[in-house]
């Protein structure tokens, strides 16, 4: 089984096809959906029939309990999510080329605490975004749940998640923490690993740097591999990307084939990146 522990939120997705016009009007196209970086990989985990389950709090509130509905309907086991406070929100800024630009409330996320032994009852490993290891007490919740898992000896996966969550801690307190932290395996992408001056292995195990369409870099067992990307047509949004790559990696046979784990990563990103529900 894989775990995710972090955030679940409310995502308002805002594609604008033109340069933002500043104190008046921008047409654009505006959704929403399911969002969170824990929560996008193991609802994408789950989609393709890996058992799964979502550790983290949502508010207390009507959109807190439609999230929790939406991840379960993906076949997330939820029944550790916590109540409580406000569901938080991210406004999602597309633009023409699928970048995204994120403006984050996290709301309720960020209040879990009281961490408790059985919500790593059957797991195998445990995927822990950056994010959750930032702003209290989720990060002491998330530090803890770390702790554990190295104690009865489940495979953690740490995602560095964010430049700025780097630029906010600075890079060699991020990079301690990594160390401290001793995850099996470490995702970055290309940004994220410039940022940190990642020239090689980070992790225990595996460390894989993603760096979008061009092949993605990975050491592993001392060895240094450069797995091709999968070509994809005209890409709409790019949110949620990395995260599907996570999750197809980490229901891989990662440890036996790192390269096709690796493989595995890039297709559930192509489909994350093609429109697939998420």
């Amino acid at each position: 089984m894989l775990a995710t522990l972090g955030d679940l939120v409310d995502d308002v997705v805002v594609r604008v096809h033109d340069p933002v016009n500043v104190a008046t009007d921008t047409a654009a196209h505006i959704t929403r959906r399911r969002g969170g970086s824990a929560a996008n990989v193991v609802a994408m985990a789950a989609r393709s029939g890996h058992p799964s389950r979502f550790i983290g709090q949502v508010g207390d509130d009507p959109i807190g309990a439609a999230l929790i509905g939406d991840l379960a309907a993906d076949g997330v086991e939820t029944s550790f999510v916590r109540r409580g406070g406000r569901t938080g929100t991210i406004v999602v800024l597309v633009d023409a080329t699928g970048e995204r630009t994120m403006l984050t409330d996290r709301g309720a996320c960020t209040a879990l605490d009281r961490p408790e032994a059985a919500w790593l009852d059957g797991v195998t490993i445990l995927h822990v975004p950056m994010y959750s290891l930032m702003g209290e007490p989720l990060a002491t919740t998330a530090t803890t749940t770390i702790r554990w898992a190295h104690d009865r000896e489940i495979d953690v996966s740490i995602d560095v998640s964010s430049v700025a969550l780097i630029d906010a801690h600075g890079p060699q307190d991020v990079l301690a923490s990594l160390r401290r932290l001793d995850p099996a395996v470490v995702f970055a992408n290309a940004d994220e690993a410039r940022a940190l001056d990642i020239a090689g292995p980070i992790a225990r195990e595996v460390t894989v740097i993603k760096r979008g369409g061009a092949p993605a870099l990975v050491f592993a067992g001392g060895e240094r591999h450069e797995v091709p990307a999968v070509p994809i047509g005209e890409v709409g949004d790019t949110t949620g990307a990395g995260d599907a790559f996570a999750a197809g990696f980490l229901t891989a046979d990662w440890r036996a084939d790192v390269v096709s784990a690796t493989r595995a990563g890039h297709r559930a990103a192509a489909i994350a990146i093609g429109g697939a529900r998420r």
